[in-house]
């Protein structure tokens, strides 16, 4: 790719800004070897807890008629020995990997960290932001001492970058303030947002965990707000995610503020989104006459 399109993201230099968003794929190393070829700048594992857990019951995946997906895997994934496969695949590949990581506690966050960090890990990504595991993800996350204190324990014992992943709250700005006064290298915004579909003929909830997370072009709109508030109000290193579909969607998030973004529900649809955006991206900076991603971001704030 044209270095028009590099960028550094917490610290990391990448090639374009386009990454996968964790769930998509990334708990296998053939996994990392599919996202690879579609393109994908850096991969972002799915998240490791440090235990192995199943996940959900199906049905845990609903595509809905406003285009988007309904969610509820639970967070399935093999623990922190599914990490260093991963972590080697990707090498052979050259490419960056963010694992991705959730825990019960401060303790098990730090204990996954340090697995990621002992095993190559390009960087960890705190999940503090799933809408439906309880205990876990957005319950922490719309907490602003409970960001920061995770943030902070994790941040303090690792060399490589630490990114917050934090869900739609409504304290979101000030979890974000804390996550980048606690250490926190960038902050990804934002994940699926907690919803529910119902069947008409059985008349009971979709999904067996009844609630799921909304991911798709439903949630863009919120997610690109909440970007242009997080920016304006800390100026951090965001990496924007929500209902990014195609290069209109992720021009706006950059200027919003997001120095990257995230795909996810559209990579489901679209194995060739990725090659898409990075396009549509490049003829548009042509068109204003802009020779680097990096300084149109947040130009939108101008």
């Amino acid at each position: 790719m044209s270095g028009i399109l590099n960028t550094r993201i917490a610290g990391l230099t990448l090639e374009h800004p386009v990454l996968n968003a964790s769930g998509i794929l990334g708990s296998d190393p053939e996994h990392i070897d599919i996202l690879a070829s579609h393109g994908f700048s850096a991969i972002v594992t799915k998240t490791f807890t440090l235990n192995p857990r199943e996940g959900y019951n199906p049905p845990i995946l609903v595509e809905l008629r406003s285009g988007g997906f309904l969610n509820a895997i639970g967070l399935a994934n093999p623990g922190i020995q599914g990490i260093k496969p991963l972590v080697d695949r990707a090498k052979l590949l050259g490419k960056p990997i963010i694992i991705s990581i959730s825990g019960n506690s401060i303790e098990e966050f730090t204990k996954i960290a340090e697995v990621a960090e002992d095993s190559g890990a390009s960087a960890v990504e705190l999940n503090l932001s799933c809408p439906h595991v309880k205990g876990l993800g957005l319950e922490l996350g719309s907490d602003p001492f409970t960001v920061f204190l995770v943030a902070r324990e994790v941040s303090s014992i690792l060399k490589i970058p630490v990114i917050v992943k934090l869900g739609l709250s409504d304290r979101i700005i000030e979890s974000a303030g804390k996550a980048l006064e606690a250490g926190a290298r960038a902050l990804t915004l934002i994940n699926t947002i907690r919803a529910l579909a119902i069947d008409i003929y059985s008349f009971k909830p979709i999904l067996s965990n009844i609630y799921g997370g909304l991911s798709g072009p439903p949630i863009k709109p919120i997610a690109l707000r909440v970007v242009y508030d997080v920016y304006r109000e800390h100026r951090a290193e965001i990496i924007g995610c929500g209902g990014i579909s195609n290069w209109t969607d992720a021009a706006e998030f950059i200027l919003a503020g997001a120095r990257a973004i995230q795909v996810g529900s559209a990579f489901l649809k679209n194995r060739k989104v990725v090659y898409e955006i990075l396009e549509g991206i490049k003829k548009w900076m042509n068109v204003l006459g802009y020779s680097s991603v990096e300084s149109l971001v947040g130009r939108s704030h101008v």
